[in-house]
């Protein structure tokens, strides 16, 4: 007797899941076995493509789908690559990799379905209809075969046995009925047939099942007689050789779905035919969901690629540039060889060309987007902003031309997000600059005291909450001739009405207690100057240069850090009441009190700014000094 090979723990919750139904539909199990099947005849495909000694003739690769309605069993059988041992161990053995529930946790608000397919274990959405589940299956270059069998949670065991046939059957023992679920229906042929169509059409491999049909009898052809006849239920014409009029946008969620895309629903579908010095199909999907990876180093980016129908490359990663690497799809093109390989296929002049012209297009798609459907177009923003954002930014600002006018930023008076044409609309004839804050929200950015006289004078204000947002600015330079300042820059070409002769004035009547906490604190600021942009609060911090404080605390944080530090500035409301303390102490020569006030308004400036206080512990105490 076989032993019994246990699932890991996880395995077991996440098949528990399953089992009760985390597919909003069960009919679904039929098509990611389908998608499997054809993901298997896939492998032998695209290795018959650097394999000489392996043949690929379209007639010998099919699946096939059987009801049984006595033994109550439904069968799939592919021609595909099967599966060795090891693999049936690695692949059906454990159902989840660490952290899966993790990230199920995370989303409980989402379909099942999503967690399940993110995970690319579909194939256990076999459970959901069957109380057995068996595995007969020979690996391509193996004489032997092997059948996996399970139960369910309580584990399974892998035998050797014979099949004539590389490929994989697989064996469903269908549960018995239930009050609310009859899954007889996963047995009758017309069932059968519809779910196929419906999930799985756009299958490039035929489907085929023993159909029964009615004909007229040789002797009566007045009278029919019923007969069973093997039929390919699946069309096998790829969607994206159909015309664009013949098509729905169902048949193209469903394509984006049978392909494994995504498990959300599209924003936008974009149905590309060129038919010029370079010919080819494309279908482009603009997802409204990032995937749980994308902002890791474990996405790849990439298109589906084929050459006359045949499958290339799954990803290539050529076909997108990384700033819209979000975007999923494929090119089907009858301009490239199938003998190519990969390494020239990366430097093939007509690759770079498709490339160019997908480029373009999805540009093109979002600018359409953002016009006519903006609600559409923030969805997919709040998804994939930061990548585009780090398009402008990335490789010295080279796409920078191509992406500035699919930028959003919360704006200060529009109270949502606005683009920098709009910004630019909106300006008054006297405005010199498009001034923005940094801060690690809306509601923080709101209390900066830095934002007073710019609000004052009317100006709009771009709220930077991410950090890439200023970074990708800076690149960018300017807008329309336009150049952009920080709320926090030395200079911000805006003086505070009324101030202007009085300020210059008191800057000197104050120099030298200026210079004196100056002194206090070499080392920390460049300098302590009365504030030109103050009005209700007592100080802040300002910056000279180039680096801002912002980008300060975005480049400490980065593992080669080189310590670079912004040129801070404390600026002093010489307005404020609190300013009449610093007065009296200088004017008494009470250093040590000075030092004190100095100190204090020094690190407050730093929480103001989101920094850290250097030394709490000295803070505290003369916090507890000036309470004495």
């Amino acid at each position: 007797m076989a032993e019994k090979m246990q699932f890991q723990a996880e395995s077991k919750r996440l098949l528990d899941m399953m089992v009760h139904s985390i597919y909003s539909q069960k009919e679904v199990f039929l098509r990611e076995l389908i998608s499997n099947a054809s993901d298997a005849i896939d492998k032998i495909y695209y290795k018959a493509l650097t394999d000489d000694q392996l043949v690929f003739e379209q007639d010998d690769y099919y699946i096939k789908v059987i009801p049984n309605k006595e033994t109550r069993t439904l069968t799939i059988i592919d021609t595909g690559i099967g599966m060795t041992k090891e693999e049936l161990e690695n692949n059906l053995g454990v159902i989840a990799k660490s952290g899966s529930l993790a990230f199920k946790s995370e989303n409980e608000a989402k379909d099942g379905h999503d967690i399940i397919g993110q995970f690319g274990v579909g194939f256990y959405a076999a459970f959901m209809v069957a109380d057995e589940v068996k595995v007969l299956s020979k690996a391509l270059h193996s004489d032997q075969a092997y059948l996996w069998e399970s139960q369910g949670a309580d584990g399974y065991t892998i035998v050797e046995t014979t099949k004539d046939q590389v490929g994989t059957t697989i064996i469903l023992k269908l549960k018995e009925n239930e009050e609310e679920e009859n899954f007889d229906d996963f047995l009758d042929e017309y069932q059968l047939k519809s779910i196929i169509k419906k999930y799985s059409d756009f299958i490039r491999y035929p489907i085929k099942m023993d159909v029964t049909t009615s004909k007229p009898k040789e002797d009566n052809d007045k009278e029919f007689e019923e007969i069973i006849e093997e039929q390919t239920i699946n069309s096998m014409v790829p969607i994206w050789r159909k015309n664009k009029n013949e098509l729905t946008d169902e048949d193209y969620q469903n394509f984006y779905q049978e392909k494994r895309y995504g498990f959300d629903q599209p924003l936008k579908h974009v149905h590309v035919s060129v038919d010029g010095s370079i010919r080819y199909n494309a279908i482009l999907f603009i997802p409204e969901n990032r995937p749980f990876d994308y902002y890791s180093q474990e996405y790849q980016k990439g298109l589906e690629l084929y050459s006359n129908g045949v499958l290339i490359m799954e990803k290539c990663p050529d076909l997108l540039p990384d700033h819209f690497s979000f975007v999923k799809g494929m090119v089907d093109s009858e301009d490239l060889s199938l003998n190519i390989s990969r390494e020239i296929l990366q430097h093939d002049r007509q690759l770079k060309l498709i490339a160019k012209n997908i480029n373009k297009k999805i540009k093109s798609e979002l600018k359409t987007l953002l016009k006519n459907e903006r609600e559409q177009y923030e969805k997919f923003y709040e998804s994939f902003g930061r990548q585009i954002k780090f398009g402008v930014y990335n490789e010295f600002g080279t796409h920078k031309d191509l992406l500035k006018d699919l930028l959003l930023f919360y704006s200060s008076k529009e109270k949502k997000l606005v683009t920098l044409d709009e910004y630019i609309s909106r300006m008054p004839e006297e405005q010199k600059y498009i001034y923005y804050a940094t801060g690690d929200s809306i509601d923080r950015i709101d209390k900066l005291p830095q934002t007073e006289i710019v609000a004052d004078k009317g100006y709009e204000i771009l709220y930077f909450t991410e950090d890439i947002d200023e970074f990708a600015i800076k690149m960018l330079v300017n807008y329309e001739e336009k150049e952009f300042k920080s709320v926090s820059s030395g200079d911000l070409g805006i003086d505070a009405e009324g101030k202007e002769e009085d300020n210059e004035d008191e800057v000197k009547e104050n120099k030298e207690i200026l210079t004196k906490m100056s002194e206090i604190l070499t080392g920390k600021v460049k300098e302590v100057r009365a504030s030109k942009r103050l009005k209700s609060h007592p100080v802040c911090l300002s910056a000279d240069g180039e680096v801002t404080i912002e980008m300060e605390k975005v480049l400490s944080m980065m593992p080669d850090n080189q310590n670079v530090k912004a040129d801070k500035v404390l600026e002093l409301n010489i307005h404020h009441s609190v300013f009449n303390s610093i007065q009296a102490a200088f004017n008494n020569n009470d250093d040590e009190k000075l030092a004190l006030y100095t100190n204090l308004l020094y690190n407050q400036a730093l929480l103001i700014e989101g920094l850290s206080v250097e030394d709490p512990v000295a803070f505290t105490n003369d916090i507890c000094k000036v309470m004495q």
